[in-house]
């Protein structure tokens, strides 16, 4: 690893690391609400949040890996390891709506008592406010500082929150009415709900590990700032994206007049270059150079100059 970390490394780890002390702080919180009430909702929205504390503390190795610098077995960089543990959160998603399925069943099948239930409620409100506020602060840092990792885990916190809106609004009708079988439903309602959740968090991060290409927005940036700064080019074409992590790999083929030389075509690179990877930060630029009868100007996709 490298031996100076850039400051929004630092940032990145000291956040990631934070996110594992809320996690656990949350999924106590949440655990002694349901001892103190007996209630299988309760008890499906502390595991959720154990699941939250394993995929925090793989968000932080993710995060440690993917700033590690390229090397010869690894000459793009690592930047994909957050996409393998957002991949992980999926999985450890899918484990909990399991568990939280078998014990649903179970209450249905021996029955539901509840006790001090209103504390018990009371507690989980606590422990989503602070989940609410921790979310935000994820996904507005993550996508800041572009790390797949941390927004993941934000957005898992999100469906959380409204997960336990939804366990303590069910909860307070199945007291008032005194229908406590409402309890285990509940429960399995949240598991096919975080089910769902880890399909989706799962197959995005597949997407990315198949070398998904950046938004239409951003590509529209990449043609924009070429077309301004490629003068005494003809044209570019071939444009390519892949997202990996917080870096975006950005090739395409610049055509450029057969007389020219080949430091004068070189300056051009520079300039386009140095122009995109300020645009966009994170950006790794390649270009191929090629004569002017390589052209495609027939091509709807290509850059005219």
């Amino acid at each position: 690893m490298a031996t100076e970390l850039r400051f929004d490394d630092v940032r990145l780890f000291r956040v990631a690391a934070a996110n594992i002390a809320v996690a656990l702080a949350v999924v106590a919180i949440k655990y002694a609400a349901y001892v103190m009430s007996g209630s299988v909702a309760l008890f499906s929205d502390a595991i959720e949040s154990i699941v939250n504390v394993m995929t925090a503390i793989a968000a932080f190795v993710a995060i440690r890996i993917s700033a590690m610098p390229a090397d010869s077995d690894h000459p793009f960089g690592h930047h994909k390891a957050e996409f393998l543990a957002a991949m992980l959160e999926g999985a450890m998603i899918a484990v909990a709506a399991v568990l939280i399925l078998l014990k649903a069943h179970a209450a249905l099948q021996q029955g539901v008592k509840l006790e001090h239930s209103g504390f018990g409620i009371a507690l989980n409100v606590v422990a989503s406010v602070i989940n609410a506020a921790w979310a935000w602060l994820l996904i507005n840092r993550g996508r800041i500082w572009r790390s797949p990792a941390l927004v993941a885990d934000g957005q898992h916190l999100v469906t959380d929150v409204i997960t336990s809106a939804g366990v303590v609004a069910g909860l307070v009708l199945a007291l008032f009415t005194g229908w406590h079988v409402l309890d285990p439903l509940i429960a399995g309602a949240v598991a096919l709900n975080i089910l769902w959740m880890g399909y989706k968090i799962a197959t995005q991060s597949m997407s990315h590990l198949l070398d998904q290409a950046a938004s239409p927005a951003i590509e529209k940036k990449i043609r924009a700032v070429i077309e301004a700064n490629g003068g005494g080019a003809l044209e570019a074409h071939d444009i390519r994206t892949r997202q990996a992590g917080r870096a975006l790999f950005i090739e395409f083929h610049l055509v450029v007049p057969g007389a020219m030389t080949v430091d004068d075509a070189h300056a051009i690179c520079d300039r386009l270059e140095h122009s995109i990877e300020n645009s966009i930060e994170g950006s790794e630029v390649v270009i191929h150079v090629e004569p002017e009868h390589k052209a495609k100007p027939e091509e709807s996709g290509a850059v005219l100059l």
